[in-house]
C-alpha cells in the first residue's frame, strides 16, 4: 500500500474511528484527542501495517490500546506514595469518595434483579461483571462466543429497563 493509499483509507474511516472513540471516552473532546494521538500512531507505525490484511481492525486495535495505555497511565497518576519511615505506603487517591446510603440500596436492587434473571443469562453476566473476557466465559460455560455476547447484550438491555429508576 503506497503512502497517499494509507494515508486515505484513514481518513475514509474518520467518522467511525471517532465514534467509536466517543464510545471508548464519553466526551467528545476526549475522543477528538484520542483519535488525533491514534493517527499519530497510525502514521507513525505505517511500516509495521501489513499488506492483505484489515487495516480497519489494525487502526481500530492501535485506538484500543492507546485508550487502554492513557487509563492505565492515569488511575497510576491517582495514587500517591508517603515515605514514612523509609517505608513506601500507598496512600488513598484524594478523590476517593465513599457510597452514600443511597447507592447502597441502589446496588442491592441491582444484584436483586440480576438474581431474578434465567441461568442461561445471569451465569454469563455474573461471569462478565467479574472480570471475565467473553472468550474465557464461552470456554467456561462450553458456549459459541457469540451467544455469549448476545446473551451479555440482552442480559444488559432487560436491565436497562427493569432499573431505568436508577439511570444516571
Amino acid at each position: 500500500m503506497t503512502q497517499i493509499q494509507f494515508q486515505n483509507t484513514l481518513i475514509s474511516l474518520e467518522d467511525r474511528l471517532y465514534h467509536f472513540a466517543l464510545s471508548l471516552t464519553s466526551d467528545p473532546e476526549k475522543a477528538q484527542d484520542l483519535l488525533q494521538e491514534t493517527y499519530l500512531k497510525a502514521l507513525t507505525y505505517r511500516d509495521k501495517f501489513r499488506t492483505n490484511t484489515n487495516f480497519k481492525a489494525w487502526i481500530y486495535t492501535i485506538m484500543k490500546n492507546t485508550f487502554i495505555n492513557d487509563y492505565r497511565r492515569n488511575v497510576k497518576a491517582k495514587k500517591t506514595f508517603d515515605s514514612a519511615n523509609n517505608n513506601f505506603h500507598l496512600t488513598l487517591s484524594k478523590d476517593v469518595h465513599y457510597p452514600a446510603p443511597d447507592s447502597i440500596h441502589a446496588e442491592k436492587e441491582i444484584y436483586k434483579k440480576i438474581d431474578m434473571l434465567e441461568k442461561e443469562f445471569r451465569e454469563p453476566f455474573q461471569m462478565f461483571l467479574s472480570g471475565y473476557k467473553y472468550k474465557e466465559i464461552a470456554e467456561k460455560l462450553d458456549l459459541p462466543l457469540g451467544t455469549v455476547k448476545s446473551r451479555i447484550f440482552f442480559t444488559r438491555k432487560k436491565l436497562s429497563k427493569w432499573l431505568k429508576d436508577y439511570a444516571v
